[in-house]
């Protein structure tokens, strides 16, 4: 019951979050965004057809109407047509979602899991060699841009100046084993972007937690180092771990699936939002931002309840 009374309340105090990122969305890419009429008229448009045009983009009505409506199209997840494909834009994001999710899912649950695990055998062995280690490639690894690492991944291991063992573009899954070849190396690319941001951050964690008295008693008494990573350290320090997945979920979905997506030719949602910003298509960039905004507001909700859930000293109240 008070989960329940709690997520209303969250509900309700998003809406002003949901308000502003609409109407600065709808500001930015519609009222003072492209004018797409001389796109769709053709050439040597009469004034009639222009204004034809204009009235069906509504471009003759006024500001608070036209966000009203921006705000239905959101509500009723009707957001129309595809402008650049004609496909419904619904359908659209219920076909390149699930890609999305199926592509970046395994590099960011191993890109955590594997910065937790590093993150406590650094913290561990504080100021050692191995932490000097882990941190030196946690900074060489932060230092490389995305790009640079998909390209080499491609050719590393999808051409035929490297290893040549997984495809170069496309997304034709049809069996696990499908799934498994296509999604390596874009799994290999997140990971090691991610995995020293992950690292650095979590490291600060366990040292800040392995500073508190509790542990260098425990330590001091010769608790091993595993029981006493996973069953204190690790179980006092979930709070901020499970600040830093959930809000990188909202981003992980679309920004860091548009690169991948892009250069590997995989039809999902990244790539789709790549395509609609150089094509100007305002339908699709309009449901990726609110649909975005909306999952950042459930996400708000969802990481508090796992506060409660983690720690019961945490109220929702």
């Amino acid at each position: 019951m008070e989960t329940l009374q709690y997520t209303l309340r969250k509900l309700i105090t998003g809406l002003p979050l949901l308000f502003g990122v609409t109407l600065i969305s709808f500001a930015l890419m519609v009222y003072f965004g492209p004018d797409l009429t001389y796109e769709l008229v053709g050439k040597n448009p009469t004034q009639e057809q222009i204004e034809r045009v204009q009235s069906e983009l509504g471009y003759d009505q006024n500001f608070l109407v036209r966000y009203l409506d921006y705000v239905r199209e959101i509500v009723t997840l009707d957001f129309g047509q595809s402008f650049s494909t004609g496909e419904p834009v619904a359908d659209l994001l219920a076909r390149t979602v699930p890609v999305s999710l199926a592509l970046t899912l395994p590099g960011f649950i191993l890109g955590n899991l594997l910065g937790i695990l590093l993150a406590q055998i650094a913290a561990w062995n504080r100021s050692g060699w191995l932490d000097k280690l882990i941190m030196g490639g946690a900074v060489v690894g932060m230092s490389i841009s995305f790009l640079v690492v998909i390209i080499a991944a491609q050719v590393i291991f999808s051409s035929s100046y490297g290893l040549n063992w997984f495809p170069v573009r496309g997304w034709s899954v049809y069996s696990l084993a499908d799934y498994l070849y296509h999604v390596a190396v874009p799994t290999l690319a997140l990971v090691f972007v991610s995995l020293g941001y992950n690292t650095r951050f979590y490291r600060a964690v366990f040292v800040e937690e392995m500073s508190r008295d509790h542990i260098r008693t425990a330590r001091a008494y010769g608790t091993p180092p595993i029981p006493l990573m996973l069953r204190d350290v690790l179980k006092n320090s979930l709070i901020p771990i499970i600040t830093r997945i959930m809000f990188s979920i909202p981003m992980i979905i679309v920004s860091g699936s548009l690169l991948i997506e892009s250069y590997f030719g995989i039809p999902g949602v990244g790539k789709a939002t790549f395509d609609a910003i150089t094509t100007g298509d305002q339908p699709v960039l309009k449901a990726v931002v609110s649909l975005t905004a909306v999952l950042f507001v459930l996400v708000l909700i969802i990481n508090d309840i796992l506060y409660k859930w983690v720690d019961p000293r945490v109220s929702l109240k």
